[in-house]
Order: C-alpha cells, then structure tokens, then sequence
C-alpha cells in the first residue's frame, strides 16, 4: 500500500510537483486561457439560449462537470428571484445549475502527528482514489468540487499517476471514516484558523435569533431585535417526497427549533463505497453523494441544517433536500456566529440547545 512521506520526500516532492505544472498540468486544459471566471454545468445538462431568456432557441447543450469560460454577466427580466444570466461561447447560460470555480493550485503543507487539517478543494473537480489489497487504487466517483470542506489527517503517497507524482493528503470523512480516501495536495487549501473564530460570542443566548421565511425564502439574523444580517436562501422542495435513509420530507419544517450541532465538513447523502460496479466504487445510482458540504449548522435531530452549498447557484426558490442552502461564505458566517462555540478541532459539537431558529411561511 502507500506508504507515509518522510520530510526529506515531502519538501523534494512538494517542490518538484507545484515547479511541474506548467509543463504537465495535472487538469488538462485548464492553463491554456484566462480562467479568471469560470463555471462547471452542475446538474445533468444545460442549453445554452440564443438569448438569456428560456424561451429563446437552444443554440447547443453542456453537460455535467463541463467547464465554460464566462465573457460577461447580464441582468435579464427573468427569472425574477434569479435574473442573471452569463454569456458564452454561442449564447447565454442562467447562473441557476452552475458553479463558479477556479483553478488554484497549492502548496501541500505538513500535518502534524495525531492532528487534523481543515481543508477546502480550490480546484473545479478532484477524483479521490481508495486502496484496497483486493484491488489496488480504485477512482472514487462522484469527484469532490470546487469550495467543498474536508478533514485531512496524513500526507502519504499515492496512486502513480502520468501528471502527477507528488504527495496525497488523506481525508478522514466522518461517514466514511472507516474507509480513507486520497487526493492530490495540491488541489487542498489549509483554512487558517479565522474560518473558525467565533462572532459576538459576548451576545447573550437568548438575544441572538436565526428566523427564515420560506414564502420569501429570506433569513435574516437579529442581535437584540436588531437585524445584524440577512440573505437570500434555498429551503426544501415542498412536496418533494422523501429523501435519505430515514426517508425525511424534502419540505422544510416549520416552528420553532433551536441550533443543536455543527459539522464544518458534513459528508450528505449516501456512502462512497455502498455499492461496487464494473471494478468501480460508486454511489447509488437512485441518491445522491455530496461530500465535503461546508459549514453545517443542525437545527432538527433528523438532520436539517443551514449549510454551504458547491452545487447550484439558485437561491430565491426551493432547491434542497429539505436543509437551508446557503453560499458557502454565508453559511461560514452562519456557523461562527450561531451558538453554541464550535471547538476549532472538533469534527462534531453535541452540546445541546443553543441559538433560537424560527421558520415560518
């Protein structure tokens, strides 16, 4: 199997990976133009229209983890909630199912003995891979993206890979964390510790409130009666049937709850590994594998929460699985301020009642 770096293969290799990659990058493609604004298609597929309206002619089609380079954004009339539009090659593309992303690569950092690092992916995409005796290196799909928030606890070598030969970080999944994965260091930025820093910690409990609207699909938060911030969401699917495990409503309960836990790196959904198919590990086909979600902040015991979010940019109308998604930096403002403190190192706090969640229509 792979084997732990030394220092000395550590600094060498780190070195030779990040000197490399203008001559072998290790996502081809990505280098040859200006990827200042760039989107991943993060649904299915989407048309691209002659015009940013969808009644206008489809002109072609992009597909799942396509990247496409945006020229310019436009304000349309429609969709209300969501009005922007972004040009590209032979037309318009709505922002709704896509991601932005960048490519940044990084320089791969120690991880200290018996520690862990929290990590965000600054890459579109990254395929994790997994040992086995049985079977060698296997590729992981889905892959993990762009923004998505993961533990890592070890610096290993990893499968011997054509554009890549430097260090792997291992990522310690709290649903999968029997079974390790790997992916390239380079594609993982260490957080610094102010993604984790409390906000107004010195505000009484019962003078901080999180209330949602779902009519309006607004949250706002108070300190003191006195809105401190607010943004736009995307609950629940109302009458969406059901969705996970324990089959909960994908509608977005309403009353009154209180912050119970918060996961800064949540795996959702299902396993890497429940089923095996044509030699390759993958999700069941019917769910869905959302790893690496950022910043959660439970409210509910079956698991709704206020959350990052790496696979849409529709917030204004229902999307989720029942959850509160939000942009992922206003989810981490979020999960700081709401209370209770989470513990920097901590991969889960169960510490009970804390900020007052209302939720209404």
């Amino acid at each position: 199997m792979n084997s732990k770096f030394s220092r000395r293969d550590f600094l060498k290799l780190g070195g030779i990976t990040l000197g490399g990659l203008a001559f072998s990058p290790f996502l081809p493609g990505l280098t040859s133009f200006d990827d200042s604004f760039v989107v991943r298609i993060a649904t299915t597929e989407m048309p691209v229209r002659k015009q940013p309206t969808d009644d206008s002619r489809v002109e072609l089609t992009w597909y799942r983890d396509d990247l496409v380079h945006v020229y310019e954004e436009k304000i349309a009339d429609e969709p209300k909630y969501n009005p922007v539009w972004y040009r590209v090659w032979g037309g318009y593309l709505h922002r709704g199912r896509l991601h932005r992303v960048k490519t940044i690569y990084q320089t791969p950092q120690e991880v200290p003995a018996g520690k862990r690092l929290l990590t965000e992916l600054t890459v579109p995409f990254t395929t994790p891979y997994r040992f086995s005796k049985a079977r060698g290196w296997e590729a992981l799909t889905p892959p993990m993206y762009y923004g998505s928030i993961h533990w890592v606890d070890r610096v290993e070598e990893g499968p011997k890979m054509a554009d890549y030969s430097g260090p792997w970080y291992r990522v310690f999944d709290e649903l999968d964390s029997n079974v390790p994965y790997f992916v390239p260091a380079i594609h993982m930025r260490v957080l610094p510790s102010s993604y984790m820093e409390p906000i107004t910690p010195e505000v009484p409990f019962d003078d901080k409130l999180i209330e949602v609207n779902l009519t309006t699909q607004k949250m706002v938060a108070y300190e003191y009666g006195k809105a401190v911030f607010q943004t736009n969401i995307s609950s629940g699917i109302p009458g969406g049937g059901q969705s996970g495990a324990n089959g909960i409503s994908t509608t977005t309960p309403n009353g009154l709850f209180n912050v119970m836990d918060k996961v800064p790196a949540k795996h959702m959904g299902n396993s890497y590994f429940s089923i095996a198919q044509n030699g390759n590990l993958l999700a069941d086909a019917d769910g869905y594998v959302l790893p690496g979600v950022p910043w959660s902040t439970f409210f509910t015991p079956v698991g709704h929460a206020f959350h990052g979010t790496y696979w849409h940019e529709n917030f204004g109308t229902p999307m989720s699985h029942g959850c509160i998604n939000m942009r992922s930096d206003e989810a981490n403002w979020v999960f700081r301020w709401a209370q209770p403190t989470h513990s920097a190192d901590a991969i889960s706090n169960h510490r009970g009642r804390g900020t007052n969640v209302e939720i209404h229509y």
